[in-house]
């Protein structure tokens, strides 16, 4: 509004433009992966020759999400350095040091100011190739508050399966198979829903899910079929 150009976008080298913040969850002890997480925190720990919470960040920056809030507590000082270092130029990190571990979303409220009127949260420990474009779409086209990431889980049972009723049979299924759909540890919110996030507590995502639910708000799913590790 001032005539002051603030940005240059080229889409040959970045896929999309959302107006989002994103919250990446780097604070955890990584301790099923020790003993390689003694001395190096799991988000630095390296698959090729890319750390994982570099792959999220690069994918993130692809779909136009430059703004990050790092959420840090273990070895912190290392993961702090190291984006640091990068010096990614037209992306803004905001870190924000745990005192105590306070879950998936406890962090959030240490963060004082956000840009936009969505917010990404995820975990810093997820490989994947999902569509952020997509995954934003799906939730503006559905009015949602909030949007999970479920990854689809298929049971192959192999045997037949009674259908009972107290003792008597009513049916069975010869080897059936069921698709169940899990948390994939990424979710879209929209900002105000922060608010019901408690101060200096352990809050997990699920806990706001949960929340959601019971206020009658509008908590979606979004099935992926792209590569979730």
């Amino acid at each position: 509004d001032q005539r002051c150009v603030i940005n240059v976008l080229n889409f040959r080298l970045q896929k999309s433009y959302l107006p989002v913040d994103a919250i990446i969850m780097a604070g955890g002890l990584g301790s099923r992966l020790k003993p390689m997480t003694n001395h190096t925190p799991k988000p630095l720990l390296k698959v090729g020759s890319k750390s994982i919470i570099d792959y999220n960040i690069d994918r993130l920056i692809a779909f136009g999400i430059d703004d990050f809030h790092i959420s840090v507590r273990y070895l912190g000082e290392q993961i702090e350095h190291h984006i640091k270092k990068r010096e990614l130029c037209g992306v803004n990190f905001n870190f924000v040091w745990e005192k105590e571990a306070l879950g998936t979303l406890g962090g959030s409220k240490l963060i004082d100011h956000f840009n936009h009127d969505y917010i990404l949260i995820t975990n810093s420990d997820i490989l994947t190739t999902l569509n952020y474009e997509e995954f934003f779409l799906d939730f503006m086209r559905n009015g949602a508050d909030m949007s999970v990431v479920t990854i689809p889980y298929t049971v192959n049972v192999p045997y037949a399966v009674l259908e009972t009723q107290k003792a008597l049979v009513m049916g069975f299924r010869e080897k059936p198979t069921y698709q169940y759909y899990c948390n994939g540890g990424i979710y879209l919110i929209k900002k105000h829903l922060l608010e019901f996030v408690p101060k200096r507590q352990f809050y997990n995502a699920t806990d706001l899910m949960n929340l959601v639910i019971e206020r009658n708000m509008k908590l979606i799913s979004f099935p992926m079929q792209d590569y979730w590790l």
